[in-house]
C-alpha cells in the first residue's frame, strides 16, 4: 500500500478553535461596552482564569487580535485596546481581490461617498485651506507627478469626516487609493483639477448632497478611466 494517510493533528485543531473563542469573546466585552477603547486588559492569569484558558490558548489569541490591530502589547506596561482597528484586516481582503481591478474601485467609492457626506457637514474652515492647498499643488506640479497631492485630498476629505468609527477605514481608503493610482498609464491634471475643485466647493457650502454627486462624478471617471486601460 502507497500513499500514508497524514496523521490529524486533533490538538491544534481544538487549540485552535479555543483560541478563536477566546478572540470572540474579548471582542464581545468591547461590542457590550465593558471594554472600551484605550482600557487596559487584565494580566495574563486573571484572564486565563476568567476565560477558563492555558496560557499558549491565551497568548494566540492576543497574537491574532494583536495582529488585526485590536490591541497594542507594551513591555512592562500591559496590553491595551486601541482607539482604531488598524488596516491589516482590509490588506489582506486587497491582496486577495489583486485581480479583481473592479471590487477594488467599488470599495473605494463605497467609502469615500459616505465619507463625503459626513465631511460636507463637519468640516471646518482650517481645514478647508488645507484641502485648495492639494488642489494648487496639483495645478502646479511639473510632468503631472501629483499622485501625493491627490492621496492627501482624499485623506483630508476622510479626516474632516470626524468620526472615530469610521477613522480606521482610512488607511483602508487610502490602500485603495494606491492600487487603483498604480494602474494609471497617464494622468489628465487640469482635469483632476476641475474634479477637485467642484468637490472643494461643494463642502465650502456644507451640501452633502452636492459633496456625494462631484465625489460620485470623480471617482465614476476613474474607475472608467483605469478599466479601460486594463483592456
Amino acid at each position: 500500500m502507497t500513499g500514508q494517510p497524514k496523521k490529524l493533528m486533533v490538538e491544534s485543531v481544538s487549540r485552535n478553535t479555543l483560541s478563536k473563542q477566546v478572540v470572540d469573546s474579548i471582542v464581545q466585552l468591547m461590542v457590550s461596552g465593558q471594554l472600551k477603547a484605550g482600557d487596559k486588559l487584565p494580566p495574563e492569569m486573571k484572564l486565563m482564569e476568567e476565560l477558563e484558558v492555558s496560557r499558549p490558548v491565551l497568548r494566540e489569541a492576543l497574537s491574532s487580535l494583536e495582529t488585526l490591530g485590536v490591541i497594542t502589547r507594551k513591555n512592562r506596561e500591559g496590553t491595551f485596546l486601541n482607539s482604531k482597528i488598524g488596516s491589516y484586516p482590509f490588506s489582506i481582503m486587497l491582496a486577495l481581490s489583486h485581480f479583481n481591478l473592479r471590487a477594488i474601485i467599488e470599495a473605494r467609492m463605497s467609502l469615500e461617498l459616505g465619507l463625503v457626506t459626513m465631511a460636507a457637514e463637519k468640516i471646518t474652515d482650517e481645514q478647508l485651506e488645507e484641502l485648495k492647498e492639494t488642489i494648487d499643488q496639483i495645478a502646479n506640479s511639473e510632468d503631472n507627478d501629483y499622485g501625493k497631492h491627490d492621496k492627501e485630498f482624499h485623506r483630508l476629505i476622510a479626516l474632516s469626516a470626524n468620526n472615530p468609527v469610521v477613522e480606521g477605514m482610512i488607511n483602508s481608503l487610502l490602500l485603495t487609493h494606491e492600487e487603483i493610482d498604480s494602474r494609471i498609464k497617464y494622468r489628465e491634471k487640469e482635469l483632476t483639477v476641475q474634479y477637485h475643485t467642484a468637490i472643494y466647493e461643494a463642502l465650502k457650502k456644507h451640501d452633502p448632497q452636492q459633496a456625494f454627486t462631484e465625489m460620485y462624478r470623480h471617482l465614476d471617471y476613474v474607475r472608467k478611466k483605469v478599466l479601460e486601460e486594463k483592456e
